[in-house]
């Protein structure tokens, strides 16, 4: 059987396109591995940017994904483009893998991401101070980008 490459180059429109799904993102899938099965599970979680372009969220230390992150922080975002209409298997969509890297009260950077966050995710200004809460930056390290039928692109972590 002979393997075939499904991803085409990526151009600066393509890179554009990709930054653009995930600056305007208000949540992403978030893929991790359960500590106790080693099973992959999946959680729906809001998102943002950090100055840098870096996805950002606030998550609690219930989650079941926070405990995962903790004992293994490779995971991956699902992030999907806007869907009005169609069938949602030709609109854009970006996958990215991460790491996970949480951001603590008293570290360096920790108000200005937090009141970043607030200006993107107003409402969550009701639990964000809550002791069970705290923000994660997910460092990207690379991407797939499927832009709609016959156009998947591979990005390198620089892309975005």
């Amino acid at each position: 059987m002979t393997e075939s490459n499904p991803y085409q180059t990526p151009d600066k429109a393509v890179r554009l396109q990709a930054q653009d799904l995930l600056f305007q993102a208000p949540f992403a899938a978030l893929a991790f591995l359960r500590p106790d099965t080693g099973l992959p599970s999946l959680s729906r979680i809001a998102l943002t940017t950090d100055e840098a372009g870096c996805p950002v969220s606030l998550i609690s230390t219930l989650a079941e994904h926070t405990r995962a992150l903790s004992a293994c922080p490779n995971c991956a975002l699902l992030i999907e483009g806007p869907a009005d209409k169609g069938d949602p298997l030709t609109h854009p969509r970006l996958t990215l893998h991460v790491i996970a890297q949480p951001v603590h009260r008293g570290m360096a950077g920790y108000s200005a991401l937090r009141d970043r966050y607030l200006a993107h995710r107003p409402k969550a200004k009701l639990y964000i101070d809550f002791a069970d809460f705290g923000l994660v930056r997910f460092t990207i390290q690379d991407g797939l980008l499927n832009a709609g039928f016959g156009k998947a692109f591979r990005l390198a972590a620089q892309d975005f």
